[in-house]
């Protein structure tokens, strides 16, 4: 898994903005992601490079799930000031993986029956990064969500519906 490994994160790391660029040319148009469509260029694609060129650190940790919540806490506190709502946050992580594997397939470089295992194997450590990152994005979303209705109700604004984004 490590050779297939390395070449995954030397090719994402290398051509993080060229890969952060299409990612953003799908969330600026997704009609799942509308939150995305008005935010600027250049801090969407901020955020996908960031993610990308950290990939290599995240993926070879011994602590894999540590380093996942210090990366993605400081992701979902973000997303949360922009009101980007949770499903919409979560999908946009899911196109990051997506076009990652995108990129990296259309290189052409794992071609052998030997690269095309170590690729099975390796994907399936990405996934699980990809799950530690969701986890931790909907626990932070979760913990803000929590302090936002106790600051309502202590305001008395606690009487019929909530209003998270206002």
């Amino acid at each position: 898994m490590t050779a297939y490994a390395t070449k995954l994160i030397e090719i994402t790391e290398k051509h993080a903005e060229e890969i952060a660029r299409q990612w953003y040319n799908n969330v600026k148009m997704n009609p799942r992601t509308p939150s995305y469509h008005k935010m600027p260029e250049e801090e969407a694609m901020k955020h996908a490079m960031y993610f990308y060129r950290n990939f290599g650190k995240l993926f070879f940790t011994d602590k894999p799930f540590e380093e996942a919540q210090g990366l993605f806490s400081r992701y979902a506190e973000e997303r949360w000031r922009q009101r980007i709502p949770l499903a919409e946050v979560i999908y946009a992580l899911t196109l990051m993986r997506r076009h990652m594997w995108l990129f990296s397939t259309s290189q052409a470089v794992f071609v052998t029956p030997v690269e095309q295992h170590q690729a099975t194997e390796s994907q399936s450590r990405t996934i699980l990064m990809f799950d530690y990152a969701i986890y931790v994005i909907v626990e932070k979303y979760s913990e803000f969500m929590r302090a936002e209705v106790e600051e309502q109700l202590k305001k008395g604004k606690g009487k019929g519906t909530l209003n998270f984004w206002k």
